[in-house]
């Protein structure tokens, strides 16, 4: 029969390997690529759900004040419709990308090594993880144009804004506020035969007061910054890609490991 002392060392030894085993786990998470992985969700939801609203208030804005014409913004609005629908595709997937890369990963990290000794890498999977640097890098690129095209609405709004801004000031008294106004056909968002295609004076302060002014520009400014969230999780991405593929390669080395 045990002592009560051999029982409260036996429960303690218990309470180690537990704690340990958790310790190993906590160290075999790949800590970069899931920071990575909760960036990029974050950043494309924000840059889809945000870019997707803002959108389409900039097509009422246009429609109500700049382009009364159906004709003249048709096109625009079949640009603006084909943009929203890959936005759904963007958002698809990054989802899924992001847990592959999350999965890949896991599936390098040293953790996997030490849990199971006969752990090998095949030619096969060597080339699956090149195959992620490589189109990771792709991605990145791309998402650089993106993160550049998506702070053109931001300027656009921005310019009306500070206009209108200019108009409240002390200054614009000693002037015709009429002469002040902002054509949005030189920025060829509509052609230059939409009416009336400008919008001056008490009428650009009105716009400029409305909810879907206000609420299309803080949206653009809010998908801008997701697109940027997004290429800094995608630059993380590549480092560690990278990393990982080079462990694969050179696994063979014992001190070789990599928690990415």
């Amino acid at each position: 029969m045990e002592t009560p002392s051999e029982e409260n060392q036996k429960q303690w030894q218990d309470k180690r390997g537990c704690f340990e085993c958790c310790i190993k786990c906590l160290g075999g998470v790949p800590y970069a690529s899931l920071v990575a992985t909760i960036l990029c969700f974050s950043g494309v939801a924000l840059f889809c759900g945000c870019g997707h609203v803002a959108l389409t208030g900039t097509v009422t804005i246009l429609e109500t004040h700049f382009s009364k014409v159906t004709s003249d913004h048709a096109m625009l609005t079949d640009i603006i419709q084909l943009m929203q629908y890959v936005i759904y595709g963007i958002a698809s997937f990054f989802f899924l990308y992001g847990i592959i890369l999350l999965a890949e990963g896991f599936y390098t990290t040293s953790a996997v090594k030490e849990l199971h000794s006969e752990f090998k890498t095949t030619i096969c999977g060597r080339c699956i993880s090149g195959m992620f640097v490589f189109l990771t890098y792709i991605l990145g690129v791309a998402w650089l144009g993106v993160f550049g095209f998506s702070a053109v609405p931001v300027f656009l709004f921005y310019n009306m804004w500070s206009t209108c801004a200019t108009m409240k000031s002390p200054m614009a008294n000693l002037t015709n506020i009429d002469s002040i106004c902002v054509d949005v056909r030189q920025y060829g968002i509509i052609p230059w035969n939409a009416t009336p295609g400008k919008a001056c004076g008490s009428t650009l302060g009105d716009i400029c007061n409305t909810s879907d002014f206000y609420l299309s520009y803080h949206l653009y400014i809010v998908a801008c910054a997701g697109a940027g969230a997004t290429v800094i999780a995608l630059l993380i991405y590549m480092m560690a890609t990278t990393y990982n593929f080079a462990v694969l390669k050179f696994k063979s080395r014992e001190d070789c490991c990599t928690k990415f």
